[in-house]
């Protein structure tokens, strides 16, 4: 690679600092590459143009100790490391950094012009071992004792708190007694290699990026008591004005050991043909274009302290509002025609409605359908066996169930009703959609409404 005097690489980073040029236009126009126009700009974001006047080079071991605390330290990179300290090749800090894991703090002494390596020194006088039974030998197997216990009582500690010991507890756990005992030895009894070490603790002091992200997602995942997936929060955060990868969402969630729960079997209401069956107009599109334009109900079944409960609701497919329900201990007919009339109060006069539902023997009665054709409102109905042709009323239950009958406790069937007429508000007014483009269902509506 060419050399470039203090004036070329000046005027390299001005260019670049214009912001004009991007770095990799600038190094093809100078016949080098990218990344020594980088290096050069941070050398001269921490100095200035002194960045670029000749220095001295031959350091002390003292100062190649202290740049490599330091990028340990601050977690610095090998280029920022080596603009802070005016050092011109950040490979030297690399060099440094891989003399010291094999031959020790002596391979970091500076060498003069005739003098012996380091390795040829120590080859010619080798470091002398306390003979066996001395006092010295006696004093260094004493101090090996020493750290052996500090290490394994510190070790056994984090074990009885947390029952498993990561490579991280162990690299912790030599952090500490670094001040005490040499790092070598202690990496050596807690079986890490001395590279693994230093790269842990680099992580280790490094604040975690994510924390506010995850707590965030902890704050979503509490207010929704536990109903929202990754998904959803995405979308929830997304709400929030922050944009976060769904895969990086749902990655935090398993990390944090957040997840939603599983969902459930529904009642059947099918006893074959007790009256007439209308044909399957609706034909799962599931979609409509405004609101009363398609409607679809069924039933569910609740069992709460040794009592059964049944759920009719009915579900507009516009936005997924629920329109209204009503709760009873039997499955009656009346569950049902109450259920309509409760709905049809929420109709206006002008309308194209199609009512939708499964074969259940109550949507076959003579009075239900009587009731539909009074008001102008379309039957239609799945084809024998086939939940799929009601499948977002099935989805609802599957929801329901999964967010509110399975993750609360009710005091009493009493307490059980008003908090469904809770979750009935929450589900309609705050629970969001990907498919509403992140709103609620009312809120979709408004927003449908207003547009018009």
């Amino acid at each position: 690679m060419a050399k470039f005097t203090p004036e070329e690489k000046l005027q390299a980073v001005l260019r670049y600092l214009k912001g004009n040029e991007s770095s990799r236009e600038i190094a093809k126009s100078l016949g080098t590459d990218n990344k020594a126009i980088l290096k050069w700009v941070k050398q001269y974001e921490y100095n200035g143009v002194k960045a670029f006047v000749k220095r001295y080079t031959n350091y002390s071991q003292q100062f190649k100790l202290d740049v490599l605390n330091y990028m340990i330290e601050h977690g610095t990179s090998l280029v920022e490391t080596a603009a802070i300290f005016k050092i011109a090749a950040p490979s030297a800090i690399s060099t440094w950094r891989k003399q010291l894991k094999i031959q020790g703090m002596g391979a970091l002494q500076s060498k003069k012009k005739g003098y012996l390596s380091i390795k040829k020194e120590s080859a010619k006088h080798p470091k002398q071992v306390p003979a066996e039974g001395s006092v010295e030998a006696l004093e260094a197997r004493i101090k090996q004792l020493e750290m052996e216990n500090e290490y394994f009582k510190k070790v056994e500690c984090l074990s009885s708190k947390q029952g498993k010991i990561t490579k991280q507890d162990k690299a912790q756990v030599v952090y500490e007694l670094r001040h005490k005992y040499p790092v070598k030895a202690l990496v050596k009894l807690a079986g890490l290699a001395r590279s693994t070490y230093y790269d842990l603790v680099k992580k280790m002091n490094r604040p975690d990026p994510d924390a506010d992200l995850k707590a965030e997602i902890k704050r979503i995942y509490e207010e929704h008591e536990g109903r929202y997936g990754y998904r959803r929060i995405c979308d929830e955060l997304a709400n929030r004005r922050q944009k976060v990868n769904d895969k990086k969402v749902q990655r935090i969630m398993k990390g944090l050991g957040l997840k939603s729960v599983v969902r459930m079997k529904k009642y059947r209401s099918y006893k074959g043909t007790v009256g007439k069956i209308a044909p399957n107009i609706l034909d799962r599109n599931f979609t409509a274009d405004a609101p009363n334009q398609k409607w679809v109900t069924d039933i569910t079944e609740f069992k709460l302290f040794s009592e059964k409960l049944y759920l009719s609701p009915v579900l507009d497919l516009f936005n997924g509002e629920i329109i209204t329900y009503t709760l009873g201990s039997r499955p009656t007919y009346s569950l049902v025609s109450e259920m309509l009339e409760k709905a049809l109060n929420h109709l206006p006069e002008d309308h194209q409605l199609l009512m939708h539902s499964d074969q259940g023997w109550h949507y076959q009665m003579k009075q239900y359908r009587h009731a539909l054709e009074s008001r102008g409102i379309l039957q239609s109905v799945s084809r024998k066996g086939n939940c799929y042709d009601n499948a977002v009323m099935e989805n609802f239950f599957g929801i329901m169930k999964s967010e509110f009958l399975y993750i609360k406790e009710f005091e009493s069937v009493e307490h059980f009703k008003s908090e469904l007429e809770k979750y009935k508000t929450y589900y309609n007014t705050k629970r969001i959609k990907a498919k509403l483009k992140g709103m609620s269902p009312v809120q979709y509506r408004s927003h449908a409404q207003q547009a018009a």
